[in-house]
């Protein structure tokens, strides 16, 4: 398909990997390949259209030389030049019609080819086969921990039997089982806000250093109208799993085997205390396990019910595998030597709203401070990268922060409200009820309306 072009057209139709600007890869979005697909496709319908109008004209001129009637000696000269200008006109009418229609068959058969490489791709992967390119990641860094498509390649087969895992987990350890939230609004206050990628970042590390447990709400106001932001921590892993904080070692496990079903409940009650209106937009933002629960509320139907999310941020969060509504513009950031980010062992798909940028730069862990998870998973590269994409020339990323600005505008001075949140002791809660997947709705709407939201005294 690729040397396909009608004659005198321009140069052949190509296709584009993933792009890069500097130390970034960028996939999916405006600039993806299925998103290109797409526009390819839209093309060749109206390839066809034209191609039937021009069937039509050549009816037509089929008609013209019919109705020149039989050869007329006294006229022969004129009848001869007419004859051979519609026999010219309709032969070039045909080669122009055939060429549109092959070109739209190829586009096409281009389509259907790429779809049936990554069916195959997704097969062998599916069996644990690896691709030759896969050899190439798998590799131990400082410190010794696998990276980002490492990750994947090890956790293929694993992340099919989750549910099954995670029950066992649930039985041997029942501290991991979600438990009810409680919500305590702790404080508000005016924070300068502009709304970009790098501001989002800032915010998922001031809520983090606030204390365990903590969320946030940003309120903005962009031409008389209110947005929202909810932002969401990283895995703080201190205290007992299983304890008091919903993001602790136990909060993954909500997130990836209940699609985060109880945080969702607590979010929207955070919102309503914040003066949420139904309807209102909604952006979330997340780091790490906190980017599996932004994920979640966008593919929460009991949220959308309630919410218009519109946006998702996510920096080192392993979120593949979850669909939000295709209306839902995300942003993910990804480093190359982050195997956090590909502990789905599933890669972000290539979508027209789904924008996956991976840091390809080497980094180490910074003299003195806890490897942690590894070096890629600092959220200080991320928050790097995201100041970068704000002032990125590169058109996907200049679309998705735009989309994003649609949302917040400018920026200028916001509302933060912080929310405590508890998770409430295992023998004060009910008896579980049946695991949930992303995106599924709790199956007892009753034990949601009895949540309520506990106020707490107002701190500076």
């Amino acid at each position: 398909m690729a040397e396909v072009t009608p004659s005198g057209s321009g140069g052949p139709i190509k296709l584009t990997g993933p792009t890069r600007d500097g130390g970034m890869e960028i996939r999916g979005g405006i600039g993806g390949i299925t998103f290109q697909l797409e526009e390819l496709v839209g093309g060749a319908e109206k390839l066809d259209l034209l191609a039937e109008e021009l069937t039509a004209l050549e009816t037509e001129v089929q008609r013209i030389q019919n109705n020149l009637g039989p050869y007329r000696l006294d006229r022969a000269v004129a009848w001869m030049d007419a004859m051979s200008t519609l026999t010219r006109s309709g032969a070039a009418i045909q080669a122009v019609r055939a060429e549109l229609q092959a070109i739209s068959s190829q586009v096409r058969a281009s389509k259907r080819d790429y779809e049936a490489a990554e069916a195959v791709t997704s097969l062998f992967a599916n069996m644990g086969i690896p691709s030759v390119a896969d050899f190439e990641h798998v590799r131990l860094d400082d410190p010794l921990w696998p990276d980002l498509r490492g990750m994947d390649l090890m956790l293929r087969n694993v992340v099919k039997a989750k549910r099954e895992l995670l029950g066992i987990a649930e039985a041997v350890f029942p501290a991991l089982k979600p438990r009810r939230i409680v919500v305590d609004r702790k404080e508000s206050l005016p924070v300068d806000f502009d709304g970009s990628p790098a501001a989002l970042l800032e915010r998922a590390r001031i809520v983090d250093a606030r204390g365990p447990g903590y969320i946030e709400v940003i309120e903005t106001v962009s031409g008389g109208q209110k947005a929202y932001v909810v932002v969401i921590p990283g895995t703080q892993a201190d205290g007992d799993v299983g304890g008091a904080n919903p993001f602790d070692v136990a909060g993954i496990d909500e997130a990836v085997g209940h699609g985060s079903a109880e945080v969702n409940i607590a979010v929207r009650a955070a919102l309503r205390e914040t003066g949420a209106e139904k309807g209102a937009s909604v952006v979330a933002v997340g780091y790490s396990q906190g980017g599996i629960h932004a994920m979640n509320l966008a593919a929460d139907p009991l949220f959308r019910t309630e919410y218009d999310m519109k946006y998702v941020l996510t920096a080192g969060s392993p979120v593949g595998g979850i669909d939000p509504r295709g209306d839902v513009s995300t942003l993910h950031f990804e480093h190359r030597q982050d195997g956090v980010a590909g502990m789905d062992g599933t890669a972000n798909p290539d979508a027209r709203n789904r924008v996956t940028v991976t840091l390809l730069d080497q980094v180490r862990t910074p003299e003195g401070e806890d490897v942690g998870l590894g070096p890629g998973h600092r959220l200080a590269n991320y928050q790097a990268a995201a100041g970068l994409v704000g002032v990125s020339d590169d058109p996907t990323l200049r679309h998705s922060t735009a989309v994003l600005a649609g949302v917040l505008g400018a920026g200028g001075t916001a509302t933060a409200t912080r929310f405590a949140m508890t998770r409430t002791p295992a023998e004060k809660s009910s008896a579980p009820g049946p695991r949930l997947q992303p995106g599924q709705a709790p199956s007892s709407p009753k034990s949601e309306s009895d949540r309520q939201v506990t106020t707490g005294k107002m701190q500076g």
